[in-house]
């Protein structure tokens, strides 16, 4: 068993003695989390979006944050702020909820475009910058954000700058009826999150040499080729006015190679590409009018994309 394959066991196992039901989320953070990328968690609430980033935290051993996204939300209230300080007579930074190894923004697009914007600087450069200071972010630092795609009232459509910034989309769906009555019999009498707080964390782990593990992956040059035919593929579907960016491209190639070596390969596979391109691409299209009109889908373009794209041997 190699490190990568290591690290998701033990992800599965800690994380899935909390929230139940959900293997191919926690695959995909911990995908993200070894590719130090970013993830949306879309789906209705109460299904343990909240409880999935807090013990992922307690997991990597790291400092947890969140940040409620509303209307009044100001950038200062996610970066800090410079507050005078009576005993030392002078400005003092005041670090926010960003300073933290997971950040958990609920409900972002609650929030308004210019505290949306805060973000990006922190998410693409892994800093922040207060009155022209630059302040830089924990090594390991990873954004969680959650929004519900049903309610559109009073919420803020994420630009396409700030979903490119998210390595992958989960989508999250109602438990099935078995993990449904074994989350009643686990939290029937118990509160989630005391438990998640007193349950046992992962021994201190070398993250470094985890990632260093992906580039013992191997990467054909058929393949990257493939990845690349695929994005070209969706910047002239006729249903999508902005298709997959090179950093979508980035994300693309990397996802396939942590995922390959989480499978225990030593080499990236056309079907390693197919497993994780439903997380990296559908929320980088920018569908058409048309594609409104006639109810097409992110996910059945994306779908579209990889049958129509031929398959390098």
């Amino acid at each position: 068993m190699n490190a990568l394959q290591s690290f998701e066991e033990r992800l599965q196992q800690e994380l899935g003695s909390v929230v139940l039901g959900l293997q191919p989320v926690i695959r995909a953070l911990a995908i993200a989390v070894v590719a130090r990328g970013h993830v949306l968690l879309q789906g209705a609430p109460g299904l343990g979006k909240t409880l999935l980033s807090k013990s992922l935290a307690t997991s990597l051993r790291g400092v947890f944050k969140r940040v409620q996204g509303t209307s009044d939300l100001m950038p200062a209230d996610i970066t800090g702020v410079h507050a005078f300080d009576a005993e030392q007579r002078q400005f003092v930074f005041r670090p926010g909820p960003v300073f933290a190894d997971v950040l958990l923004v609920d409900e972002i697009n609650r929030a308004g475009p210019k505290t949306q914007s805060a973000l990006l600087e922190a998410m693409e450069e892994r800093q922040v910058t207060v009155d022209r200071q630059n302040y830089p972010l924990p090594k390991n630092f990873l954004v969680v954000a959650t929004q519900n795609p049903r309610e559109f009232e009073g919420t803020y459509p994420l630009p396409e700058s700030q979903l490119d910034r998210f390595m992958l989309r989960v989508d999250l769906s109602y438990p099935g009826r078995e993990d449904e009555l074994a989350i009643i019999g686990r939290y029937g009498s118990t509160d989630a999150h005391a438990r998640s707080e007193n349950n046992e964390t992962l021994q201190a782990l070398d993250l470094e040499a985890i990632r260093q593990a992906v580039e013992q992956v191997h990467l054909a040059p058929e393949l990257s080729g493939y990845v690349v035919d695929i994005a070209a593929a969706s910047r002239t579907h006729t249903h999508v006015s902005l298709g997959l960016s090179t950093r979508g491209v980035l994300a693309l190639v990397r996802a396939a190679r942590i995922f390959a070596g989480m499978r225990g390969g030593a080499f990236v596979t056309p079907d390693d590409v197919k497993q994780v391109a439903p997380l990296v691409i559908p929320h980088r299209l920018m569908l058409a009018p048309e594609a409104l009109l006639e109810g097409v889908t992110e996910q059945a373009i994306t779908q579209q994309l990889l049958d129509r794209t031929p398959v390098p041997r």
